[in-house]
């Protein structure tokens, strides 16, 4: 999605150990106006599918899945990272570790939000590593969802996330994939992608 390349490269920074911070417009502040288009976007990749719950995980995916849910005219439900007095506890559970915080998390989802009869497009920001996406997908197995989709607004082409939820044969669906970055010159190159606007 050109839109989204060259907002990256306009705001986003490079850091070492392979960090993009894009803190700016996404995942502390949010630009509502560049979600509604990325939005548009997934909803045209996902067309035809029979969506109808948008399953991310908290808590920087909250804000584009609550604008992509808004798109489908469906819920959000989010996995929440930590027990709290107001869950109940019949919950699906699994654990993931975090990339950005270095830390392992029990992620948790009421069984009330996701059933069998859920058809869910999974939303996240970055996908570097796999591992919050390979969660989300044992919680949609274990309640019986079925997985349409997944939608990633950034995507680090340079690790090995992408390569394992693609050869799951689960239709992913990353708006800029990044192919690689240099922190001392600040530049970062996309990959290609033709179906996309």
């Amino acid at each position: 999605m050109r839109l989204l390349e060259d907002r990256i490269r306009r705001d986003g920074i490079v850091r070492e150990g392979n960090v993009l911070k894009v803190d700016s417009f996404i995942n502390h502040q949010m630009d509502i106006p560049l979600f509604r288009e990325m939005a548009k976007e997934w909803k045209r990749l996902f067309a035809g599918k029979p969506i109808n719950k948008v399953l991310t995980i908290e808590a920087s995916g909250i804000g584009i899945a609550a604008v992509v849910a808004s798109e489908f005219n469906v819920p959000v439900v989010f996995a929440k990272k930590s027990m709290s007095i107001n869950l109940d506890y019949d919950n699906y559970e699994t654990k993931i570790q975090s990339f950005t915080h270095k830390k392992i998390y029990n992620v948790i989802v009421s069984k009330k939000f996701l059933t069998p009869e859920d058809h869910v497009l999974i939303i996240d920001d970055f996908l570097a590593n796999g591992c919050a996406l390979m969660g989300l997908l044992d919680l949609a197995k274990e309640a019986g969802a079925t997985v349409e989709g997944i939608g990633i607004a950034v995507e680090k082409g340079f690790q090995q996330g992408g390569e394992l939820i693609r050869s799951k044969g689960i239709q992913l669906e990353s708006l800029a994939i990044v192919e690689s970055m240099d922190a001392a010159t600040g530049e970062i190159k996309f990959r290609e992608q033709p179906q996309q606007n």
